[in-house]
């Protein structure tokens, strides 16, 4: 029941608060029909990732983890006139079923597609001086989300907004003993974040239609 009432309540505000859209619905059925895994952003997260770029009339937006480009496009859309999104995907396969969703959605002018491990995209994106980034959504492997997170650093300034997706793995985070490299990946994210003096941050748990997760925002002092 608690599943499909955080569904129907996500429903609800989906109906109410995000107009339908022809564009991102076409994303969707795109990245599905070519069988990427459902891990894009729910409709309502990325709305408020838009909303985030808004907030801080955002340039240049750095994402680690493109997928489909569902969420890609979301932040695309906060962008400021002449703004950037440059987004580092490991997968082939996932960046062109993206780069045909960005060009559907009239964004590929915008969005800088980077292909290969993360980890080696950003020493090379930090070499090319379009850093410090206004907003960083880290949402990929969650092994390597403290390297991730030391990057986002690297490439980052004063006022910088950084978040982490699916930080809660349905409250598994809790569990120090816990094998997933998933969940060790996060909590050595955590650890980090409970000292770093550069960064104010929090988490907030969420549910919706994706189940029972959550985030990491933090700002750069």
């Amino acid at each position: 029941m608690a599943q499909e009432q955080w569904t129907s309540v996500d429903c609800y505000f989906n109906e109410s608060l995000l107009p339908g859209d022809s564009v991102l619905d076409e994303v969707l059925r795109l990245s599905s029909d070519a069988s990427l895994p459902a891990h894009n952003v729910s409709p309502n997260q990325g709305k408020l990732l838009m909303l985030y770029a808004q907030m801080i009339n955002a340039r240049k937006i750095l994402e680690i983890g493109t997928l489909g480009g569902y969420s890609t496009i979301w932040l695309a859309r906060g962008l400021c006139t002449g703004g950037r999104v440059v987004t580092l995907e490991a997968n082939a396969k996932h960046a062109e079923v993206s780069r045909v969703n960005f060009r559907l959605a009239g964004l590929s002018n915008v969005i800088d597609l980077r292909l290969g491990l993360a980890l080696d995209s950003l020493p090379k994106l930090a070499s090319e001086n379009i850093a410090p980034f206004d907003l960083i959504f880290i949402d990929a492997d969650k092994p390597n989300n403290p390297h991730y997170f030391e990057w986002a650093l690297k490439l980052a300034r004063s006022g910088t907004v950084i978040v982490v997706d699916n930080v809660v793995r349905e409250g598994a985070v809790v569990d120090r003993a816990s094998s997933d490299a998933n969940v060790q990946g996060v909590r050595g994210l955590v650890e980090m974040l409970a000292v770093e003096k550069r960064v104010n941050a929090t988490a907030i748990q969420t549910v919706g239609s994706k189940g029972y997760d959550g985030f990491v925002i933090g700002i750069v002092k």
